[in-house]
């Protein structure tokens, strides 16, 4: 038995070490638009990666020694995918998305929850977005502060949670052990986790459907008033956090027809009450707000939708690049197990498979809700192997992966993107002794998108009150930016938040480009034109992504408040970090590739 086991060890270790020479050598199969393996790997960068594979897998393998169960699991759970998302907290706001959802979260921290409530979709520009998440962030900033941090720390938390409420619906529906190792293999997938220091609604949203199918399990076994009320509003809020979660929501009915086997008739009966309930919020909702549900159905039918077959990434990509090739192994085999086991109970996490290929949805970040029930596949299958050791050293080394992949490639090319040079300017700009900042946005020399629709994300990344003195211009004539990706850029106004009141002190210019500006722009300059020097630069670029947002700081000196010129190449090693990224740092330090 003993030797066996350590066979099966040793294949496992060395197919974990494999996977990523294989994975690179194929890497021009990855069409992910946000960190395809084409762009965040080189051969040095591949050096990096094995340089902490190796010890990082004999972590593993001394981790798969323990045993773990009841309370001690979950919490085990929640440290470990808190402390992994945190690393990632260094990386920028790299999808101009966030743009939106800064201003809408901003507005109710200027003007309150009754303005926020009252004018979503009004003078709150709503675009395809529910506000739920908006209105979270919105809450954290009026509560805590308009700081970054807080976000990053409350997506992180949401992030946790979710990972452990998985590992609870695995339970619920098989038994500890196979819910233990969902929670972990949700971790093998590195690009989720860069999807979670963002100001996106991604994350949130995921741990909200993954909090309404956990909760509606309970009640089907359970029952009783406070679960059923409790469900029902897990649901609604699904529903007010994106409307991908729509479909996505048809699992509430297939999981109650799945547990109708005990007690078909009470089992039936509780169904009926929490789906009558969420569909008295969801009524009311649509009943106050029907004109604005209506208008952006029909922008999600007429736009989103058939963009989805020109902004398509493949199923290869998805599941080999972008997840490791052991949780996708591992839930093909759950699904064989499963059709020849006729195991019913796994139609709720085959729900994935369903709706991805009904749907035909070949985008990754239309399906970040669902991967908690791929880890539940991938769970399903793993445990149908018969060595607990081995089952643990498996889903372990898929973690390990996974973090090392995350840490040691997509982030230093994250750092790379010219996205990141709207965080250095924010950190310079609050070293100027000044109270607002005038900026300016020149228009793109190759992207379909509005360059204005990055001013938002300056002022996330700084103290300082930013003044857009310019009026954002709509739709080109002769583009045809309607039928873009970045579409929203050009329809966002200019929000009152950064509408000039007469308060101007002046004492800085910023002008955002896709190129560096060889001088002040003249409707910049204004009458302090010739007072005003360049003081920062901030122009670092992969040369991958069209949309550039290159930072150009004036000040009437030309100097910072220290009195010297700031240029940063600020590798990440330098920056100050969370302790537990102290051993990621030699590894990140280099963005270059």
């Amino acid at each position: 038995m003993e030797g066996r086991r350590a066979e099966q060890l040793l294949l496992v270790t060395f197919c974990a070490l494999a996977v990523i020479p294989l994975l690179y050598l194929g890497r021009a199969s990855d069409t992910n638009t946000f960190t395809s393996w084409r762009w965040v790997l080189s051969p040095s960068g591949l050096l990096r990666v094995f340089s902490l594979l190796v010890p990082c897998l004999l972590c593993a393998f001394a981790l798969s020694r323990l045993e773990l169960s009841g309370n001690a699991a979950s919490a085990a759970l929640f440290v470990a995918s808190f402390a992994s998302a945190l690393p990632l907290w260094l990386e920028p706001e790299a999808i101009i998305d966030a743009s939106r959802y800064f201003v809408q979260a901003k507005s109710l921290e200027e003007n309150g929850v009754g303005y926020f409530l009252g004018e979503w979709g009004r003078r709150i520009p709503a675009w395809t977005d529910l506000p739920l998440v908006p209105f979270l962030d919105g809450l954290v900033f009026s509560w805590i502060g308009e700081e970054r941090t807080y976000i990053q720390a409350l997506n992180t938390l949401l992030f946790a949670l979710t990972v452990v409420l998985t590992s609870l619906i695995g339970k619920r529906i098989w038994d500890e052990e196979t819910g233990l190792h969902a929670g972990l293999l949700l971790l093998g997938i590195p690009y989720l986790l860069t999807q979670v220091p963002l100001l996106l609604v991604d994350v949130p949203t995921l741990f909200f459907l993954t909090l309404s199918i956990y909760l509606f399990i309970l009640a089907l076994e359970k029952g009783g008033g406070a679960l059923l009320c409790a469900s029902s509003g897990a649901i609604f809020l699904a529903i007010l956090s994106k409307y991908s979660t729509w479909p996505m929501l048809l699992l509430i009915p297939l999981t109650a027809v799945v547990r109708m086997r005990n007690k078909p008739r009470l089992t039936a009966a509780r169904a009926f009450g929490v789906m009558l309930m969420t569909g008295l919020l969801a009524g009311a909702m649509l009943y106050a707000r029907y004109d604005l549900v209506r208008e952006q159905l029909m922008l999600l039918r007429t736009y989103q939708w058939s963009g989805l077959s020109r902004w398509h990434e493949g199923f290869v990509s998805t599941f080999l690049f972008q997840t490791h090739p052991f949780v996708t192994g591992l839930a093909l085999y759950g699904i064989y197990r499963a059709v020849r086991e006729r195991d019913i109970r796994f139609l709720i996490a085959g729900w994935f498979v369903i709706f991805i290929v009904l749907l035909q949805v070949r985008r990754i970040r239309y399906i970040v809700p669902l991967f908690p029930l791929f880890s539940l596949m991938a769970s399903y299958g793993l445990n149908r192997l018969r060595d607990a050791r081995v089952r643990r050293y498996i889903s372990l080394c898929a973690v390990a992966s996974s973090l090392v992949i995350a840490y040691t490639a997509f982030l230093p090319f994250l750092r790379s993107t010219s996205m990141a040079n709207l965080g250095q300017a924010g950190k310079f700009l609050d070293t100027l002794d000044c109270r607002s900042v005038r900026v300016y946005a020149l228009p793109q020399g190759n992207s379909s998108g509005s360059t204005f629709a990055a001013i938002p994300l300056l002022d996330y990344h700084t103290r300082k009150r930013i003044i857009s003195p310019q009026e954002w211009p709509g739709h080109p004539d002769d583009g045809d930016t309607r039928r873009s990706s970045l579409r929203f850029t050009w329809e966002a106004r200019r929000p009152d938040l950064f509408a000039p009141d007469g308060k101007d002190d002046g004492c800085a210019v910023a002008v955002i480009s896709d190129t560096v500006p060889v001088r002040l722009p003249v409707e910049a300059a204004g009458k302090e034109g010739s007072l005003l020097r360049e003081a920062g630069r901030f122009d670092r670029t992969s040369g991958v992504f069209k949309y550039q947002t290159m930072v150009t700081v004036y000040t009437k000196d030309g100097l910072s408040q220290t009195g010297q010129k700031y240029y940063p190449v600020v590798p990440i090693g330098t920056m100050s970090c969370l302790p537990c990224v102290e051993g990621l740092r030699q590894f990140a330090a280099n963005p270059s590739y």
